[in-house]
């Protein structure tokens, strides 16, 4: 795919216009990439090709909150049994499941939507888990998150409440987030390409999408310091949810 196509294309000017869109919020709320972009991409494509488009722009910015590098080993050691259930699950969901495709998807995509636009907006924790009991959740927490990401490309839920649930300071939770993301978007990678959904043209479009996705992400920060995170925030995730009631309701 040549770039005079890729800044012509109407479709692709709008995956730029997406990611752009997506890079800020992460930028502002500290995550919400993958889910915005899949929300948006969805409403012009199926759902196994907007996750395809996903891949880099999510794998680079979410590399890039996984600082700081000394403290990621023992980061990386404490969440391993969550981050192989992340694997498993999602390789295992895209055996099971084929790649995100049909009605089926979308209503998928929209009711994973609601479900994360929801708790957002009533801000519902899980209560702190004792160390043994994270050494029993972690795995399992990981191969459901591992579904819903084969299944819809979002791979939030349950991951994020999950890690919240285990008491870490604020910074430490952003690293969290990274790595979980990051594992979790590889491992969407390997399952696309299992079902023959990542070829050359749609590697090439997320090679591109990249850089809107930064310099979005760049946008959010600098607004960070001039809007309140926390009414931004809900009013993201309101409009997650009407996303992907819209979605519901019209492949229903």
């Amino acid at each position: 795919m040549s770039l005079t196509h890729f800044f012509t294309d109407p479709l692709w000017l709008f995956a730029t216009a997406v990611f752009l869109a997506a890079g800020a919020v992460k930028g502002i709320v500290g995550l919400g990439l993958p889910t915005l972009a899949m929300a948006l991409l969805a409403l012009r494509m199926p759902p196994a090709q907007a996750a395809a488009l996903l891949v880099l722009p999510s794998l680079v910015t979410n590399v890039w909150q996984m600082r700081p590098w000394p403290t990621l080993p023992a980061l990386a050691r404490r969440l391993a049994p969550m981050q192989a259930g992340v694997v498993a699950g999602t390789l295992l969901g895209a055996w099971w499941l084929g790649a995100p495709s049909g009605a089926w998807a979308v209503v998928a995509l929209g009711l994973a939507l609601i479900a994360y636009g929801g708790w957002g907006l009533i801000g519902a924790t899980l209560p702190q888990l004792a160390p043994r009991a994270q050494a029993a959740a972690g795995p399992v927490i990981g191969a459901l998150t591992g579904l819903v990401t084969a299944a819809t490309g979002v791979f939030v839920l349950p991951a994020v409440p999950y890690l919240q649930a285990l008491g870490m300071a604020r910074d430490d939770l952003v690293q969290a987030m990274g790595l979980s993301f990051t594992v979790s978007t590889l491992a969407l990678a390997v399952s696309l390409a299992f079902n023959h959904q990542y070829p050359v043209s749609a590697a090439a479009g997320s090679v591109a999408l990249v850089l809107p996705a930064l310099i979005g992400m760049q946008a959010g920060q600098w607004l960070r310091q001039r809007l309140s995170p926390a009414r931004f925030r809900v009013c993201f995730m309101a409009m997650l949810m009407g996303l992907g009631a819209w979605m519901v309701l019209r492949a229903a």
